[in-house]
């Protein structure tokens, strides 16, 4: 399962995102969501694997940054997996 996490909604540089909230409008809100969406990631990754999964996460920022990268890597992925049955 492929997963492209948005920097913010999903908690990257988690504890430099929370400082910077924090001098911000509303700050416990916001604090609270993105750390519910990191602990819901985190559960929903167990679970899937959990379920014979994998699962695969790739951040905006490095998706922006190179789309062909991230495709590629996500092909040898699958093409690994199908190779061992």
């Amino acid at each position: 399962m492929v997963f492209c996490d948005g920097d913010f909604w999903h908690g990257r540089n988690l504890e430099a995102r929370i400082e910077k909230l924090q001098g911000g409008n509303n700050a416990p809100y916001w604090v609270a969501k993105i750390q519910g969406n990191v602990a819901r990631d985190r559960a929903h990754d167990t679970l899937l694997r959990k379920q014979s999964w994998e699962v695969l996460r790739y951040w905006e920022k490095d998706i922006l940054a190179d789309v062909g990268a991230v495709a590629q890597a996500i092909a040898e992925r699958v093409a690994a997996k199908r190779r061992q049955g």
